[in-house]
């Protein structure tokens, strides 16, 4: 009898343990969501003023456009030759303003001009190239996200050196059957612990690299973290559908 009372506490206690493991495991997980979604929060806001402030500087190209057309209107009596150089200073003015990216994906337009430009005014150095394939299976903004988070690092990263040493190489197209995805950026030294690269910003920032891999993984995709150099990569592919 002793013995079946010793064994029937044993398996008690090894089911409420079970249950306690299978508990906090799902509230971990559960609080790990809220964060995350806490975090997409943050960067979607993000997104949305740094692309609101786009379309200002836009709407106010446009306004800067009415008065060089009322101006021109003015000089149609005058010098012709005047009338060209003011053309040619115009024109040279519109092709410097007219370096929007088009990847094929609106969204995704919308976040990398807002970035891109972001990066330019900080005076790191661009080289983009970015064709979005068809056949994407992640979602556009689970797509933004990732675009998003790696473009805020990098930047972030650059921001730490002198204006002369900073650099953001980015490159989106089909490869092999796969969306892939690098980016390069000029950075100082990074925290590798256990093959793993770490964030060294604090707070809840470190959710965008989880939030990256964890879509990355979602789609059965891979990802490649590297640092050499002063030169921080990463590469990410994700197989399309068909």
């Amino acid at each position: 009898m002793k013995t079946f009372l010793i064994a029937a506490v044993i398996i008690v206690c090894a089911a409420l343990l079970t249950a306690a493991f299978f508990l906090v495991r799902k509230l971990f997980y559960y609080l790990v969501d809220k964060r995350i979604a806490e975090f997409q929060s943050d960067l979607i806001n993000k997104q949305t003023e740094e692309i609101q402030n786009m379309y200002r500087q836009m709407r106010a190209w446009r306004h800067d456009y009415r008065n060089h057309i009322q101006n021109m209107k003015n000089r149609l009596g005058e010098d012709q030759g005047e009338l060209e150089r003011y053309l040619d200073e115009l024109a040279e003015d519109l092709t410097q303003a007219d370096t929007s990216l088009k990847t094929g994906n609106v969204m995704a337009d919308a976040v990398l001009n807002s970035k891109l430009s972001v990066a330019e005014r900080k005076g790191i150095e661009l080289n983009v190239k970015a064709q979005i394939p068809g056949g994407m299976t992640m979602t556009d903004v689970e797509l933004c996200s990732l675009l998003g988070n790696l473009i805020d690092n990098a930047i972030e990263a650059c921001e730490k050196l002198p204006s002369g040493q900073r650099f953001l190489r980015v490159y989106i197209d089909k490869f092999k059957g796969q969306f892939y995805l690098s980016v390069q950026n000029s950075s100082p030294s990074v925290r590798f612990d256990k093959g793993t690269f770490h964030t060294t910003k604090e707070g809840s920032h470190g959710f965008g690299l989880f939030r990256i891999d964890r879509i990355a993984k979602k789609y059965g995709g891979y990802v490649n973290r590297q640092y050499e150099e002063g030169i921080f990569a990463t590469e990410l592919l994700i197989p399309l559908d068909g």
